[in-house]
């Protein structure tokens, strides 16, 4: 299956994708803004052939759901009626910290870092989900 992975954000959305064989996920793009991001995200999966998206859940340190996550599940469900694929939620704590430390040996200035983050943070959820998916 091919998967999307979405770390949904209010200012800038991330974005990565894996490969048919689901071994490797590569950060595909940043999204600014709100306006067109549905209508964005629809045309990338049609365009990459997506079978699923996997979207970062932001969960606390204790495993509660805070606003943030209220706001990703409200996303899911418009994606999920625009889309009419899967949706599958993949825990993202840290993976904001983990995407800083992928970027901080190319020594990029902190607008360039800023521009890659979201993404390589998406490309984090996706790995994430699929280890979790081959140890079930």
């Amino acid at each position: 299956m091919r998967y999307l992975a979405i770390d949904y954000g209010t200012q800038r959305t991330g974005l990565a994708i894996c490969d048919r064989d689901e071994t490797i996920a590569s950060p595909l793009a940043v999204i600014r803004g709100q306006k067109r991001l549905l209508q964005q995200i629809a045309d990338i999966v049609a365009a990459q052939g997506v079978d699923a998206i996997v979207l970062g859940l932001p969960l606390n340190m204790d495993d509660s759901e805070g606003p943030q996550a209220k706001l990703v599940r409200s996303f899911a469900a418009r994606l999920t009626a625009r889309l009419g694929i899967p949706v599958h939620f993949q825990d993202e704590r840290l993976s904001s910290f983990g995407a800083r430390e992928k970027l901080a040996p190319a020594q990029l200035t902190w607008k360039n870092t800023a521009k890659r983050l979201d993404a390589v943070a998406a490309a984090q959820i996706l790995e994430a989900f699929l280890e979790r998916k081959t140890r079930l």
